[in-house]
């Protein structure tokens, strides 16, 4: 049975219904963020790292296998409507996720997402193999671990 791509379900949903993945830093809400973006792309053109494309609907998205974010705000600021909260509160609670199809806990030596975290949030048991774990205090969701990791198994996802 082929894979069924969820977010592709939203083209026969109304726009105010519509479930915004990958959203930008500091856009709290979903709701407003649909009702008030006009899809003019300014965010698009200023990210310095060229990770913010357009998704689904038209609307911009993060897309980390592009780059890290690293939260200059310069998305926000080119933004003419009332859709970011200010950049001097903290950008999301997303966080790094690792699944089980990580290299590690199939026994395969691999510290691509360790050697990638700017912000030193994963460390690596000792033993036999050294399986990844997230420090979620440290860890900013900026989603530098997932590009590098060959397996595809981290994802940045909502913790609150």
């Amino acid at each position: 049975m082929p894979d069924i791509d969820i977010n592709k379900r939203n083209l026969f949903r109304r726009q105010s219904d519509l479930v915004i993945n990958n959203l930008m830093p500091w856009i709290e809400d979903n709701q407003q963020f649909v009702n008030n973006c006009t899809q003019c792309k300014n965010c698009i053109s200023s990210c310095p790292e060229k990770i913010i494309v357009q998704g689904d609907a038209g609307f911009p998205v993060i897309d980390f296998s592009l780059g890290e974010c690293t939260f200059c705000g310069q998305c926000a600021d080119a933004c003419q409507e009332d859709i970011f909260t200010a950049t001097t509160e903290i950008p999301w609670h997303k966080k790094a996720m690792i699944a089980d199809s990580c290299l590690a806990n199939q026994n395969v030596y691999c510290r691509s997402c360790g050697e990638s975290c700017p912000e030193q949030a994963l460390s690596f048991q000792i033993g036999i193999n050294a399986v990844p774990e997230i420090d979620l205090e440290l860890c900013n969701g900026c989603g530098a671990c997932f590009s590098p990791c060959p397996t595809s198994a981290i994802s940045i996802k909502e913790h609150k």
